[in-house]
């Protein structure tokens, strides 16, 4: 699919308690979502490897995009389609050189500063600001309010960017509609899927309140 039209992006860890990973993602993208990222820090590069296979197998089913996050040596080796990396990672520059041109590589941001730099970086495909609410996946992040979000989307307008950014940080269908009044078209989820009896069900709702992309 094509990566700027992507509008829901679920981060997920590997379900190893519930051993259920390849069910899960195949009905978090049949209820719409774009991009699913592999996040989970309490697996080694082997499992991550087997579980990104996975992934990837259900990603292709589905005609959607798979990411992963921070490791670029393990995104070269599994061709991951979508690379993203926080502000103290590796530089977007680096693994733009370790990943190739084709990789659409994606930034978080949590400052103004982030947000200008992002806006003006020519090796980015895409940003998340957040995060809007705290959330245990990212303990001692401050949350950086709805405030962020707005002054993303009026940047973006007054330099005319197509840049493609995300809200994120826990966002669920009880604050959504926050989120999207402050500007945002696009949001990355955690918990509003992975916690969800119906994943599909909760994909489809999430994916109801945001706007169509124009």
């Amino acid at each position: 699919m094509d990566q700027t039209k992507a509008r829901l992006y679920l981060c997920t860890d590997a379900r190893k308690d519930r051993g259920d990973f390849a069910d899960f993602v195949a009905a978090a993208f049949a209820g719409g979502v774009d991009i699913i990222q592999l996040r989970d820090k309490n697996i080694d590069a082997a499992e991550e490897l087997e579980y990104l296979e996975i992934l990837r197998s259900v990603a292709d089913q589905h005609a959607r995009l798979w990411a992963v996050n921070d490791r670029a040596d393990i995104g070269s080796l599994t061709g991951a389609p979508v690379f993203h990396v926080g502000q103290t990672d590796l530089p977007v520059a680096s693994a733009r050189t370790l990943l190739g041109p084709a990789a659409v590589i994606g930034l978080s941001t949590h400052t103004t500063e982030h947000v200008d730099a992002a806006l003006a970086a020519n090796d980015l495909n895409y940003f998340c600001v957040g995060p809007v609410w705290a959330t245990p996946t990212k303990p001692g992040r401050a949350a950086v309010g709805t405030l962020l979000l707005r002054y993303a989307a009026a940047r973006s307008a007054a330099t005319d960017s197509e840049l493609p950014w995300f809200a994120i940080g826990g966002i669920d269908l009880s604050n959504i509609n926050q989120v999207v009044d402050a500007g945002a078209t696009r949001v990355v989820v955690v918990r509003a899927i992975t916690d969800a009896n119906d994943p599909t069900d909760a994909a489809q709702r999430l994916l109801a309140s945001l706007p169509a992309l124009g």
